[in-house]
């Protein structure tokens, strides 16, 4: 009989058949996404079937499969690595330095098997870090690291994370199949994922194979999930219930079962045949989207490979010929600095043109000033030049016997006079991160990206300037900052230019008064969303909403006490921690100055209490904590800040709050917001869309969180919802329904 609690009162078998049926469409789909590229729906009815199976596992939690495609977001953080023995040894093979040793090597093949030909394949050497995935009855059972190739580390939750590893192969697999592949960034990925990084400061990666060992190694799966790792297979370890012949068999099982096989393949049995294979491998492998650092020669035939046998750490039947990486030396002219749309400073190698793995190189990055320092390059030095990846520009390093007399170490800050060298504004770093960074919003080189952000569906919504129309007006000059948009005239909006001189494209009326139209509709957009839309660094949508909670308008919060003070706890808090007579980085020399630090710890904590009563009141949330804090104050205390407030006021602009409550019990007392400073989470089906109930929750005063945690009040539960509910009541979180959440609001 169906459970009225389950959702669309589905029974308990009939949830194990759809769950069943969403699991393997959503795993066909993503095959089709991830590996053929050929795409059947659109990612918005991707996520409605992801969804109705969240769903579904959360109301039956003892139906959800460790192998969901749910879980390619990644599960709760784990604790550490166990350690697992490899059912069949993972040998590493013998690397081939040299054309000379390749020939060697296939003369040991015939001599040993007394053949004139030997059937080899040749595949890519792929450099990522090889893994052993281990199906049981056709589902992912674990996976693990190659490690000593005895044992190695238990890494299944974060390689379920991967797209194209399949969590599932269908009723064809064989009762036991050990995959062996490798792990990796593709070069277009890890070049994004570099410069996201860079953009926002921090340290960036040296190559995509470290950058892949070092995500494999975290301890959270969500974090793993959010990085670009992909899966490919080459070998196999264990077998069982299926026999195959040949490594050829292999790729034709992989692609039997869905399994990204390693490709191209060669196959060859004359040495003549595989230095060729070597040869056409080196020309494609500079156009291929991952890193690949040699080729791997195999005998394909696994009798053949039983014949030659093993030594203590590699087998006789293969071998890797390393290619040399291309390298060029070249003079580094000039060291430019280039301003991202974050305001960061990256410098940038101009360089005599040079030509290296098929395509002239004349600038490279240099990623930050602590890279720079760390190799030491300076200007006019004589550097060696290759391409990470096969496609960054890098600087590998410096050929000190070249350098010129006069060289000198580099110093961004005094390159640049202490100016950013796009708006002349100044620049710092902020602490943590390793780069300097432009802090004025008005920056020219940050202005086209400033607007696209603040005309953003989620920010102003401002309808009609899309990415071009952004460019054009900062190019034309008739926009150097967001406010501007507010004073172009219409008819001068009509006859942009979005093409060239030579091919000018209009853009029109009818968009032009579109556009002042959004403009004026925007004045009136609620004080969350112009905080957002001022993309100030750290300042994100839910704290934005949370201090639009504190605040009555923009230019309330420009002099906020309650922002000022958290800045303060947060200064006051580091600077006990720096003083107290227990940090074992910075102990007292003797019991003297150990007593003095204890009296000054005592009374900065004295301090730090009395500032926390003040603001206790707020219940501000940690989405407006101490970092948030000082970025806003930071903005509104500089010269740009002043002039957004002063130019806000001259366009007679008054952003303000749709949810102000700045002390939550004095409000949800009065009545006037009855769920300020309530934190809820939604889960299970409803009668409306979870994005109403959280609009109105939000307009009432309270806050909507996604996970369930100590700090969370209510958990507003529809049908289903189970594993939450569960976590809820361990909790001791109050569960509650439309009808009690209708009560709170009357």
């Amino acid at each position: 009989m169906p459970s009225a609690d389950s959702p669309s009162g589905l029974s308990k078998d009939e949830a194990t058949q759809e769950i069943e049926r969403l699991s393997a469409e959503l795993e066909r789909h993503n095959r089709l996404y991830y590996l053929d590229a050929a795409p059947e729906i659109s990612d918005r009815q991707y996520d409605q079937l992801f969804r109705r199976l969240e769903e579904l596992e959360e109301a039956f939690p003892d139906l959800a499969s460790p192998n969901s495609p749910t879980q390619r977001v990644g599960g709760a953080p784990i604790e550490g690595f166990d350690e697992i023995r490899h059912p069949v040894p993972m040998l590493s093979i013998d690397d081939l330095f040299a054309e000379e040793e390749v020939v060697k090597f296939f003369e040991r093949l015939q001599k040993n098997l007394g053949e004139e030909k030997v059937p080899v394949v040749i595949e890519p050497k792929i450099d990522g870090v090889a893994v052993s995935l281990v199906y049981r009855n056709g589902e992912l059972d674990y996976a693990a690291t190659r490690g000593d190739g005895v044992t190695g580390d238990v890494i299944t939750a974060n390689v379920r994370t991967i797209q194209t590893v399949p969590l599932k192969l269908g009723k064809d697999a064989p009762e036991t199949l050990e995959v062996r592949g490798e792990i990796f960034m593709s070069n277009e990925a890890f070049a994004k994922m570099n410069e996201e990084r860079d953009e926002q400061g921090l340290t960036t990666f040296a190559n995509p194979r470290n950058s892949s060992a070092g995500t494999l190694k975290l301890k959270d799966p969500k974090e793993v999930a959010k990085r670009p790792l992909e899966f490919i297979a080459h070998g196999i370890g264990l077998l069982e219930g299926t026999e195959l012949e040949s490594v050829s068999a292999y790729h034709q099982l992989f692609k039997k079962l869905k399994i990204r096989p390693n490709e191209p393949l060669w196959h060859a049995d004359t040495l003549e045949g595989v230095l060729n294979a070597i040869h056409e491998l080196d020309e494609k492998r500079h156009h291929m989207p991952y890193q690949t650092d040699g080729a791997v020669i195999k005998v394909d035939s696994r009798a053949q490979q039983e014949t030659l046998g093993f030594r203590s750490r590699a087998p006789r039947w293969a071998a890797a010929y390393k290619y040399p990486p291309e390298q060029k030396e070249t003079v580094l002219k000039s060291i430019t600095i280039q301003v991202g749309r974050t305001g960061v400073l990256t410098p940038v190698a101009e360089l005599e043109p040079v030509f290296v793995s098929g395509t002239t190189v004349s600038r490279a990055t240099l990623h930050n000033e602590d890279e720079i320092q760390r190799k030491d390059v300076r200007e006019g030095d004589t550097v060696l030049i290759e391409k990470a990846g096969e496609i960054i520009p890098a600087v590998v390093r410096v050929n000190k016997d070249k350098r010129p007399p006069n060289a000198k170490p580099f110093n961004l800050y005094e390159h640049v006079n202490g100016q950013c060298p796009s708006c002349g504004g100044p620049i710092r770093k902020e602490e943590g991160f390793v780069a300097w960074r432009c802090f004025n919003p008005e920056c020219p080189a940050q202005a086209t990206n400033k607007i696209k952000m603040f005309v953003s569906r989620r920010a102003l919504d401002i309808e009609g300037i899309g990415n071009i129309v952004a460019e054009k007006l900062v190019e034309r000059g008739l926009a150097s900052s967001p406010l501007d948009l507010f004073e172009i005239p219409e008819e001068t909006l009509a006859v942009l230019n979005l093409g060239t001189d030579e091919d000018p494209r209009v853009f029109g009326e009818k968009n032009a008064a579109k556009v002042v139209k959004t403009l004026e509709r925007a004045r009136a957009q609620p004080l969350n969303r112009w905080i957002y839309a001022m993309g100030i660094p750290n300042v994100g949508e839910s704290a934005a909403r949370e201090l639009s909670r504190l605040h009555e308008d923009l230019f309330a919060l420009a002099s906020s006490e309650v922002l000022k003070t958290t800045r303060k706890i947060a200064e006051l808090e580091a600077e006990q921690k720096e003083i107290s007579p227990r940090n074992k980085s910075n102990p007292p020399a003797d019991d003297e100055e150990k007593q003095e630090r204890q009296k000054a710890y005592d009374e900065l904590k004295e301090e730090i209490g009395r500032l926390k009563t003040e603001i206790e009141p707020y219940q501000v949330s940690p989405d407006a904590g101490p970092v948030v804090s000082a970025s806003l104050l930071s903005f509104f205390e500089s010269e740009a800040g002043e002039r957004f407030l002063s130019r806000l006021r001259e366009l007679d602009i008054k952003p303000a709050s749709d949810n102000h409550a700045p002390k939550p019990a004095e409000l949800a007392a009065s009545g006037d917001l009855p769920l300020a400073g309530k934190t809820f989470v939604i889960t299970g089906t409803l009668s409306k869309p979870r994005p109403e109930f959280k609009d109105l929750i939000e307009s009432k005063g309270g806050k909507v969180s996604g996970s369930i945690s100590k700090n969370t009040d209510y958990l507003l539960a529809g049908e289903g919802g189970g594993s939450k509910r569960d976590k809820a009541e361990s909790l001791k979180v109050a569960v509650i329904g439309e009808d009690e959440l209708n009560a709170m609001l009357e």
